[in-house]
């Protein structure tokens, strides 16, 4: 059965309270693991697709049924830290081998009862007993208590994706963003030019690095002054659906480099 997720909101800054705990956000895909009272396994992206057949390996992880569970799918790098475009490639390809992991952080149904209303850190307890041990396959989500700045100078030094700050109190809100729940993201940032703009569909600025190596496109972010300020300027050629104009200097924030050296969600900050 598909429960729709419950969701964060953003926060710029860590902060240490008693009242929160932290985790590390993990650099994944969301998956809701569901068992019916049959023993039957379904697994669910965040959107609602079924994407059991994807993943034969999660099939028989032993979870009781009347079980529905919320996490992460990873993929871990060689240095043990979650690799983003590897656990994409693994979605996408039914050639990729790359081992999977579900990494849960929470219980929403157990023992075919929703328990959405108990507090975050009895579910935490529920959840120790669902999954008494980690192995490859399957994982809990491991947190400290309060400490959310230490634990976010920690994640930068590893160039990790960030950390999330839970009320430990808090209920699961099925398909609600909620304050509850506050990410905190490791973003990095660069000095790039914007040297186009997409002509037609989707909204995008093209971004390249000062030696002129193609950086990315830019679509988040981007006010609407800012993004009246790129279109007045003098189109030097179009080309592809793109439109050419002098280059102009900003700065963004994003995710890390891609594998191919392009950044990952570049977004807007300011005018250099």
């Amino acid at each position: 059965m598909f429960i729709s997720p419950m969701l964060l909101h953003k926060t710029d800054e860590p902060f240490d309270s008693e009242d929160y705990i932290t985790e590390l956000k993990l650099d994944g895909i969301r998956l809701i693991y569901s068992v019916d009272n049959a023993g039957k396994v379904r697994l669910y992206s965040r959107h609602k697709n079924e994407i059991t057949s994807k993943f034969p390996e999660l099939h028989n992880l032993n979870i009781p049924p009347g079980t529905v569970l919320d996490g992460e799918l990873i993929v871990s790098d060689n240095n043990g830290k979650p690799d983003f475009e590897a656990v994409m490639s693994r979605f996408m390809s039914s050639k990729d081998k790359s081992t999977i992991t579900f990494v849960a952080f929470d219980v929403i149904e157990h023992k075919g009862v929703r328990i959405a209303m108990l507090p975050l850190l009895q579910r935490k307890e529920v959840l120790a007993e669902i999954v008494p041990t980690d192995n490859s396959l399957i994982a809990k989500t491991q947190f400290i208590e309060g400490n959310g700045e230490a634990y976010f100078d920690a994640i930068k030094a590893q160039a990790l994706e960030g950390i999330v700050l839970k009320r430990k109190d808090s209920r699961y809100e099925v398909g609600k963003r909620s304050h509850s729940w506050l990410k905190v993201v490791n973003y990095q940032y660069d000095e790039v030019n914007i040297v186009g703009y997409r002509t037609t569909g989707k909204f995008g600025l093209l971004l390249t690095f000062d030696d002129g190596r193609y950086a990315g496109i830019m679509e988040l972010g981007v006010p609407p002054l800012a993004r009246k300020e790129i279109y007045g300027k003098p189109v030097i050629r179009e080309e592809k659906k793109i439109a050419f104009i002098e280059p102009v200097k900003v700065r963004v924030k994003y995710r890390n480099l891609t594998k191919a050296g392009l950044l990952r969600l570049p977004s807007f900050v300011e005018w250099v």
